[in-house]
């Protein structure tokens, strides 16, 4: 049975037209919206009172490739009132891998986004300061995507 099956129904009520896909592993449910009703989506189960997922545990990326859309964006949501847990995806394709930023809806966003956009390349539309967050500034391509190359862009002798 799954923790949180009260936000798939309720999000199936609501946006019948954007929960595109519903699934769960382990105990826990997820759903894949649109990047277009995202930000609706996260607004919803923030602000449902019988839902209330009031905290942003993480937010990560996952390279596909060479399936298209080749990207997808998950976001682990938490309630502090309810104890229960839900999972958010999104799916962008390696030709557009942009997102809008839910930094106005959950403020601990901020340094998961960047953390993604610097090993993904996963830009975040809206984002207050989206930069590189762990490796320098100069370098070069996004390390966790399958098409990087396993010792670096160049070797060095």
């Amino acid at each position: 049975m799954s923790e949180e099956p009260k936000a798939v129904e309720k999000l199936q009520e609501k946006f019948p037209e954007a929960v595109k896909e519903v699934g769960e592993f382990r105990g826990q449910s997820w759903v894949v919206v649109p990047r277009e009703d995202l930000l609706k989506v996260c607004e919803f189960l923030r602000d449902d009172p019988d839902l209330n997922f009031d905290f942003l545990s993480f937010v990560c990326g996952v390279d596909y490739f060479p399936r298209e859309p080749r990207f997808e964006v998950v976001y682990q949501l938490y309630s502090t009132k309810t104890h229960s847990r839900f999972r958010l995806k999104t799916r962008v394709s390696s030709q557009d891998a942009t997102v809008p930023s839910v930094t106005s809806i959950w403020p601990t966003a901020d340094w998961h986004e960047r953390e993604t956009f610097d090993l993904m390349g996963i830009n975040f539309q809206g984002h207050p300061d989206l930069r590189r967050i762990l490796l320098p500034a100069d370098w070069v391509g996004h390390p966790l995507r399958k098409d990087y190359p396993l010792r670096g862009p160049e070797s060095i002798s």
